[in-house]
């Protein structure tokens, strides 16, 4: 545990002592459904909380992502809020895409970079992107290994974005390299 998360726990353990310390004040009369009642707040707040610590575990079995359907063929479900996802191990390190066919090139999040191998302090910002955040700078990187369920490729050219994203996008520099895209019923399916 680090400093910082030590800290969020003090605090979150001082706050929950003083609304307990409230409750047990202004219900001294009947301590009995008082107990009861702060015995129920703090099981619905350890419930939200382990729910908020496992979404990360559990989002992957309630939002299935892609699968492989025969050879060189992937097949993505579209995502609730209407996107298609996917994960490419890159210099075999898992990494999360929202597939962009709009972006013309691979963009990679700083924290993905980072992960990969690539520094981003020491890559060079030359080029622009314009967002619906507004206008970023990128730098163009080169990733030694990619994997997609199986199918491998080399040398992809990248861009690392310097501003704030969410998710990494897969655009068309990767995409291109199938054979056939196709969207039907709610499905993304990518063959080579």
């Amino acid at each position: 545990m680090s400093g910082d998360d030590f800290g969020h726990l003090t605090y979150l353990i001082l706050l929950g002592a003083a609304i307990a310390g409230y409750f047990i004040a202004e219900n001294r009369q009947s301590l009995g459904k008082t107990t009861r009642q702060l015995i129920v707040w703090g099981l619905l707040f350890l419930g939200v909380i382990a729910g908020y610590g496992l979404w990360g575990d559990i989002r992957h079995q309630i939002a299935p992502r892609q699968s492989v359907a025969g050879s060189g063929q992937i097949t993505v479900p579209r995502g609730f809020d209407g996107h298609f996802y996917l994960v490419l191990r890159m210099n075999d390190t898992p990494v999360n895409f929202v597939v962009d066919t709009g972006a013309s090139e691979v963009v990679l999040t700083l924290d993905d970079a980072r992960r990969i191998g690539l520094d981003p302090a020491a890559l060079t910002y030359t080029g622009r992107a314009f967002t619906a955040n507004g206008e970023v700078r990128t730098a163009p990187a080169r990733v030694a290994q990619v994997s997609l369920s199986g199918i491998r490729d080399e040398n992809l050219r990248v861009s690392v974005n310097e501003g704030d994203m969410d998710i990494s996008l897969l655009g068309m520099s990767y995409l291109r390299r199938f054979e056939k895209i196709e969207i039907s019923d709610d499905t993304l399916t990518l063959s080579r």
